[in-house]
Formats: structure tokens, C-alpha cells, sequence
């Protein structure tokens, strides 16, 4: 160790740590030491004694967790939070939202986006992958407040190919910006909005230019019947044939993919990995989830997402561990799929290696970025505790965070938010909500026809 200060030193707290088996283990009356952005060390508590460090928390009664990561989720969106309610899919799409979006400025966006990641930070959310437009203005929310972020520029081939050509442009532009804190993929919309085309010249330029692809499929089971109606295939075949299964390739919600899909997806040459936000998919009343359990066992992690606020209401990443565990133990008919530890795995690991950041985020281990989050567990609600891992995923409240560092940088302190002025977004966005909501020029950016 090095004799000059720690830049962090976070002591008496419980940490959630991965052996070499991955499994989750939790070591008591610990200290964190963080030095340059990263962790230097997880030591005991009576080992810390006598570090010095420019910072200190004193983090007794709580839990270091790694940062949660939303997989996917469209920030900016916060604007439309209870917008569109108890609407069918395409309903929602198509005469709600879509007509809405045609308003969207890069004002609503960067006020949504700095909303947002205040929500975030609050819930403990460090690092978020993002689909949406004016993502230039996202990237410089991102940069100010301090979170991590995975960005694409979203586009549909109606925009012809200067919707791709953006796409690739904005990727490269910011790939690395923020300090290292800023990742990008590309972005198409979906298979139903995007062409066989441009999907295979999406996967071109993904190799060539090595970057991720992040993009919706098979979100439900109507997209992949009306797919197998139309042309004889499902939508994971129509990535297939595309190429984009040769990319590193983050697939939202995937409650669509079906038993013949599945040795497509194991025998894929890229890196595939499928975000799951159920909240959304209870909303909608889909019938499926996504298949947590049948792609674990063909290799394929599942990190956690909320999707955007206007289907899910709420960016909060926790509800989406508690739920996934739920959801999945109600669609397998057993209660022992998903346990707490499993979910665990799937907010912290499982999670960073489905943004591709699975070498530096998503454990608290020594060269890993400082990506930590302190939860409180003195409330009632929390105790007493049995089994630490059930605590956190169903007891435990997205509140109940009380501070977020990204980075080695301290974000929120005590409920504190110290990187973003929430009054002021609000009141800003309050002003301009009834020219953003108007539907009466009747133009969309798109149509929702599976």
C-alpha cells in the first residue's frame, strides 16, 4: 500500500463481496480503501485503523453494495412519467407517445436526463445504458453529475441513413469521453423499425469499428408471432441473418424469445446479453417474462433495467432486482428460482458484464472502479436480519440508500444530492410540459404496427 493519504476511506460497514466462484459473500465490520478513482483494498475494519485518507465515511449499520447498473432505460424520458397509463402496447405507442416525441427539444431532453440521473444517484444507481435522441445532451448531463453511463443515439430506419450515419457518429465521438466514464454502443431502434439492411450494415460497423450494439427484440410474444407470420422467422432469427449475433449485442426485454431461439442465441460468436425490466412488462400485461432461467443456463447474463419512466413509471433499479426474483419465481412455478443471492448476481455482475463493463465495474474488489453505494439497514423494516442477501433484495428499499460514489467521487452523501439541483429542473420543466404534451399537430415519429 502506499503511505500517501487514500483518497476515500469508508470503514465499519458490511461489504457484498463475489469468491472466485462468483458466488455473494458478505464480510462484516469491513473498510474500503479508494485510491485514484479505484479500490486499493478491502480490509477489516481494525486493519483501516490509522489509514489516513482526505476522505472519510464512517458507514456503521450499513452495506456497501457495488453501484446498481440500469441495462436499459431511456433517461430523458422522466418527462412523460404518467403520460400514458393502462394502454395496450401499441396504443401507447402510437397515440401517446411517438405523437409526443415528435416535440421533444434538446431542452425537455437534457431536463430529463438531469432529472433523471438525480433520481438515480438517489436510488443507488451509479451506471445506466441509455437508447434515445439528442444523446449529445445526455453525454454532457452524464459528464456534470457524475454517474457512469452507456450511450446510444437511437434511430429508425424512416430516418433513412442519416439516422445510422448519427448513430455512428455520436459513438465515436464520445466513446471514452467523461473521463473514462462515458461508453457507447449503437443504437437501432428494433427489428420492426429498422430494415434487414440496416440492421446488417449496423453489424458491419459495429466490427469495424468495434463497438457494442444495443438495440429492443423480441420485446414481447406479439412481435415475434407477427415476425414468424410475416417472414417465417423470429426476431433473434432476423439478427442472426443480420450479423448483429457477431457483435457484442444488449437486447432489451426479450420476454419474446421462444424455445427455438435459444441454440441460435448459444451458438452467437459475439458477446449477447438481454436486459430485463419487469415492471413494464405487468404493466402492459404481457403475458411472458423475459426467460431469466433458460438463458443462465445457455451462458447469456441478464442484467436488471427499468426501462424509460413512461412505461415504468420509476428508474428505480432496486424494484427491478425485488421484482425480477418475484417475477421469475412466479413464472417457473418454483420458489427456488430466483433466490436473493441470484438476484444479487444479476443487479451486480451479471449486470456490468451486459453494458461490457464487466472487467471494471459490478464487484467491490481491489482495481475495480469505486462504484459503491451505502444502504442503511437500521430502519424497522430491515430488521432484524436473518439472511442479509433476502434483507437487501425484499426488504430493503431503493430509499433506504443513503450514499452514492462513482468513481472514488461521492455523488449523494446522507440523502444528499450534491452534483444536481432537482428544484430548479423541475420548476423548468414544469414550464415547458404543455407545449411538449400537445398532441394536436397529429405527427409521430414513428408507427407501432406487429
Amino acid at each position: 500500500m502506499s503511505h500517501s493519504p487514500a483518497d476515500l476511506l469508508i470503514t465499519g460497514c458490511t461489504v457484498l463481496v463475489h469468491d472466485d466462484q462468483e458466488r455473494i459473500g458478505f464480510e462484516q465490520d469491513a473498510a474500503i480503501v479508494v485510491r485514484d478513482g479505484r479500490v486499493e483494498s478491502v480490509t477489516s475494519a481494525a486493519d483501516a485503523v490509522g489509514l489516513a485518507a482526505v476522505e472519510h465515511i464512517d458507514a456503521r449499520g450499513q452495506v456497501a453494495l457495488p453501484g446498481l447498473i440500469n441495462c436499459h432505460t431511456h433517461a430523458p424520458m422522466v418527462a412523460l412519467r404518467g403520460l400514458a397509463e393502462d394502454l395496450p402496447t401499441e396504443e401507447w405507442f402510437n397515440d401517446v407517445v411517438w405523437p409526443v416525441e415528435s416535440n421533444l427539444t434538446e431542452k425537455d431532453v437534457e431536463l430529463g436526463a438531469r432529472l433523471a440521473c438525480a433520481e438515480m444517484i438517489r436510488a443507488g444507481v451509479t451506471c445506466f445504458a441509455d437508447h434515445y435522441f439528442s444523446m449529445d445532451t445526455v453525454a454532457a448531463v452524464v459528464t456534470e453529475c457524475g454517474m457512469r453511463a452507456h450511450l446510444g443515439e437511437a434511430y429508425f430506419s424512416s430516418q433513412g441513413p442519416q439516422g445510422r450515419e448519427k448513430s455512428l457518429e455520436f459513438a465515436l465521438r464520445h466513446r471514452g469521453s467523461a473521463g473514462g466514464r462515458i461508453t457507447t454502443a449503437l443504437a437501432p431502434h428494433a427489428p420492426y423499425t429498422v430494415t434487414d439492411a440496416d440492421l446488417a450494415a449496423t453489424a458491419e460497423l459495429a466490427l469495424e469499428h468495434g463497438l457494442p450494439v444495443h438495440l429492443h427484440a423480441a420485446e414481447n410474444r406479439d412481435q415475434t408471432d407477427t415476425s414468424l407470420a410475416r417472414h417465417g422467422i423470429t426476431p433473434i432469427e432476423v439478427l442472426d441473418r443480420a450479423g448483429l449475433l457477431a457483435t457484442d449485442l444488449l437486447i432489451a426485454h426479450g420476454t419474446g424469445i421462444i424455445d427455438r431461439d435459444l441454440p441460435v442465441l448459444e451458438r452467437a460468436s459475439g458477446r449477447i446479453a438481454v436486459a430485463t425490466a419487469p415492471r413494464g412488462y405487468l404493466k402492459f400485461g404481457w403475458p411472458d417474462t423475459t426467460p431469466v432461467r433458460a438463458l443462465r443456463a445457455i451462458g447469456i447474463p441478464v442484467g436488471l433495467a427499468t426501462d424509460g419512466a413512461a412505461s415504468n413509471n420509476s428508474l428505480d433499479v432496486w424494484e427491478s432486482m425485488a421484482l425480477t426474483s418475484l417475477v421469475q419465481k412466479s413464472a417457473e412455478g418454483d420458489p427456488r428460482w430466483l433466490t436473493s443471492r441470484q438476484a444479487l448476481h444479476h443487479a451486480t455482475l451479471q449486470s456490468a458484464r451486459a453494458v461490457g463493463l464487466g472487467d471494471s465495474i459490478g464487484c467491490i474488489a481491489p482495481g475495480r472502479r469505486a462504484d459503491i453505494i451505502l444502504v442503511d439497514l437500521t430502519g424497522p423494516h430491515t430488521q432484524p436480519v436473518h439472511d442479509l442477501a433476502a434483507t437487501l433484495v425484499h426488504s430493503a428499499r431503493s430509499a433506504d440508500v443513503r450514499t452514492t460514489i462513482v468513481d472514488g467521487r461521492v455523488l449523494m452523501r446522507d440523502r444528499e444530492l450534491l452534483t444536481l439541483d432537482v428544484p430548479a429542473v423541475v420548476r423548468e420543466l414544469g414550464e415547458r410540459l404543455p407545449g411538449l404534451v400537445d398532441r394536436s399537430h397529429g405527427r409521430r415519429i414513428q408507427e407501432y404496427d406487429t
